[in-house]
């Protein structure tokens, strides 16, 4: 049978919903993989991490958050605060002890406001193309006037994504989301180890993002390494041999 056949597991939610999930046991740190935007907890960095982790005998966890992949819900109502308030679920139903957080994309703005709220379980942050705040600069600021306006008069609209799935655009989304902004603020109270890598050929999430999230952070314990010929994804070999080579820097204190 295939490392990753078995059918995930089901988080129950305060709502009646669920949470899917993969959790394999091991020592600590553990490690918990968040995400991005539409993605689901099958894709390639998550299931890399997660044959890294048992081959090193390191508890990991990986997940889907309500309206993505095999979690219940509808992904146009969900929201950075529903999202992130997850991931808060399974740090504290599904971890034990310091915990490594790995996110993508969207999973690295969740990362950070998890840690924000969890200081005392975070033992270190890996960010891939950090997408802090992108609801501003990545949909609404690339929505043309008439966009806009459909946006506000439907409530939610649905636009081409180069990644398959068309991308559901919902109003409340975008709204809810300046709530959870990160980079209007001066300072972030993150005193741990915090990784950032970010691909310079990144076309949806500029480099400078994760250079901004840098500055900001409490923590002189920060490193951001920029991939010239990277993509968003970053999901190439050597982008994977990358992310499995700084997590276990992280994990043995280098």
């Amino acid at each position: 049978m295939s490392l990753f056949a078995a059918k995930p597991e089901r988080l129950p939610l305060a709502d009646g919903g669920f949470l899917a999930y993969h959790r394999s046991p091991g020592s600590g740190p553990g490690v918990v993989f968040l995400g991005g935007f539409t993605s689901d907890m099958s894709g390639v960095k998550a299931t890399t991490l997660e044959r890294w982790c048992r081959g090193r005998g390191q508890s990991f966890v990986r997940f889907d958050y309500s309206g993505h992949g095999a979690s219940s819900g509808r992904f146009a109502d969900g929201t950075i605060g529903a999202w992130a308030a997850e991931a808060l679920e399974v740090l504290d139903r599904l971890t034990e002890g310091p915990q490594i957080l790995v996110g993508s994309s969207m999973g690295a703005w969740l990362m950070l406001l998890t840690a924000l709220a969890r200081p005392e379980r975070i033992a270190g942050l890996l960010g891939l193309a950090c997408a802090a705040d992108f609801t501003e600069y990545l949909l609404w600021e690339r929505l043309d006037p008439p966009l806009r306006e459909r946006l506000r008069r439907e409530r939610v609209i649905s636009l081409p994504s180069p990644y398959g799935e068309p991308y559901i655009i919902a109003l409340n989304l975008i709204e809810e989301a300046t709530r959870h902004r990160l980079l209007d603020r001066p300072e972030l109270p993150i005193h741990c180890p915090v990784r950032l890598i970010h691909g310079m050929r990144d076309t949806d999430v500029p480099w400078r993002i994760s250079v901004q999230v840098a500055e900001r952070l409490a923590s002189s314990d920060v490193r951001v390494m920029l991939l010239k010929d990277g993509e968003h994804t970053l999901s190439r070999e050597q982008d994977l041999i990358l992310l499995t080579r700084t997590l276990g820097d992280m994990l043995e204190g280098r």
